[in-house]
């Protein structure tokens, strides 16, 4: 319930902003069904608004759902018995909150057990219904807002909100930072190409940093290691 509670708003404010960038009513939700992924569905909506070409957006969505792979991975080897269709239903479900959900569950050997794939389906489901429900919300509450009141700053708020919370080590700081150097240095690329090359950046600056971070955690190790001078 806390988190559906999250993904409730969440899903308004880009129902509202998705009509406000030009988007259909059946356009806005059928992204909500079809892509099912909130951060790529905000992007999306933002560069579609922009006049992006269509192969920037698909680019842009592409690499914002990477993370994806990771999740993917990480709750391969608790589904990997199950067969094929199992596989495709439960990775369409596979967002952020529901990976958080199951990953905790089969981690508790007295709860997840064989059956622990049942309640990732569940937790999905019920994920997808309240994405899709907050969605026509806020569709039908941003056909009545008046363009004039100009939605755009809900995007950058809800996203800081986002990230803020999750900066709490040096590698996370620096992707941060990067990117949102990056975003405003390259905001008059050509073809809308500042998000992508803000993200790029950003990956290989918290790249960077986590070696960085690695190599002297390594060299201090080596350093207590050695025996003192007689």
């Amino acid at each position: 319930m806390p988190i559906l509670l999250g993904v409730i708003p969440f899903g308004m404010i880009y129902g509202a902003l998705a009509v406000s960038a030009g988007l259909t009513a059946s356009a806005s939700l059928a992204m909500s069904s079809v892509v099912f992924a909130g951060s790529a569905q905000f992007i999306t909506a933002q560069l579609i608004a922009q006049a992006a070409p269509w192969f920037v957006v698909i680019l842009t969505a592409a690499i914002v759902n990477l993370r994806h792979m990771l999740y993917s991975a990480s709750l391969a080897p608790y589904v990997q018995h199950l067969p094929m269709r199992w596989k495709a239903g439960l990775a369409y479900l596979l967002t952020d909150e529901a990976y958080a959900m199951a990953i905790t569950r089969f981690h508790q050997p007295d709860r997840g057990g064989a059956f622990g794939h049942w309640y990732f389906l569940g937790a999905g489901l019920t994920l997808w219904a309240t994405w899709q429900l907050s969605t026509l919300a806020g569709v039908m509450a941003g056909a009545l807002v008046p363009p004039a009141w100009s939605l755009d700053f809900a995007l950058p708020l809800t996203f800081i909100a986002i990230v803020v919370p999750a900066l709490k080590d040096r590698p996370a700081i620096a992707t941060a930072l990067v990117a949102g150097v990056m975003s405003v240095l390259a905001f008059d690329m050509l073809l809308k190409l500042s998000i992508v090359a803000a993200t790029l950046c950003g990956i290989v600056a918290g790249l960077l940093a986590e070696a960085v971070n690695g190599w002297a955690h390594a060299k201090r190790k080596t350093q207590d290691a050695r025996p003192n001078d007689p």
